[in-house]
């Protein structure tokens, strides 16, 4: 009995006072033996006798975000769509809000005569689904959700014409890019044909020079030649002349 009281203050920790009633404490009843073989399979039932069993950690709670309800569960219903046609036709319906992208479009439609709203989402023209909301917050807020789903949809739309747009751009660009190359290329060309006419020219015009130039040295070696001959030809003419003594 010894034993299994310090084997039960061992396991169990720091031991703590408990209050209870006085009949049982002016009269302790001790467990018999089967008593204490269930208390101690009890008692090592609940506390781990293997030291070497890994904690688990506990998981740290987090706050999840509220997903708020969907529109129709705040008074919107399905509509029908022949209803929806049949009092656009009448002109029964006084659009409050219009959202339009590309062949998708969402219209918020008031019917004054049964104060009832009308929110119908259309593609390509078509009416394609329509809801009812009996009030303007609710007809607003399904207004939204389809604007959502029609932006969501065009977003294929969006990108197209994006780069639709970006293509165009670019071959402009390259059209502009390879017109001036062209135009520098031609200029390099006639550059290049200007300087090969220019440097001919200037080839011919050295050669012309030069040929003058040989030409003007026999002239005026001629020149100097018929100088020194008329020279000669007045001495000869002078010494012809007799001596006539002056007065």
């Amino acid at each position: 009995m010894k034993s299994l009281l310090n084997r039960r203050s061992v396991l169990a920790g720091p031991s703590h006072l408990v209050q209870i009633a006085r009949e049982h404490a002016a009269n302790p009843v001790l467990p018999d033996d089967k008593d204490e073989t269930a208390f101690a399979a009890t008692d090592s039932s609940a506390v781990p006798t293997s030291p070497a069993e890994p904690v688990r950690p506990v998981t740290t709670l987090r706050p999840v975000p509220v997903v708020p309800s969907p529109v129709y569960t705040r008074g919107v219903q399905i509509a029908d769509t022949a209803e929806v046609e049949w009092l656009c036709k009448e002109e029964a319906l006084t659009p409050f809000r219009v959202f339009r992208s590309f062949d998708y479009s969402v219209s918020l439609l008031f019917h004054a005569k049964e104060l009832a709203y009308y929110i119908a989402l259309y593609q390509d023209g078509s009416l394609w689904r329509a809801l009812k909301a009996p009030d303007l917050e609710a007809a607003e807020g399904a207004f939204h959700h389809f604007e959502e789903q029609a932006t969501r949809l065009s977003d294929g739309e969006t990108r197209r014409a994006q780069l639709e747009a970006q293509n165009e751009q670019l071959a402009r660009m390259i059209a502009s890019s390879e017109a001036q190359a062209e135009r520098l290329r031609n200029d390099l060309q006639r550059r290049g044909a200007q300087e090969q006419t220019v440097s001919s020219r200037q080839h011919q015009v050295r050669k012309e020079v030069a040929q003058l130039e040989a030409q003007r040295v026999a002239a005026q070696a001629h020149l100097n030649k018929a100088h020194r001959q008329i020279h000669q030809l007045n001495l000869a003419s002078n010494e012809a002349i007799p001596h006539l003594p002056g007065r």
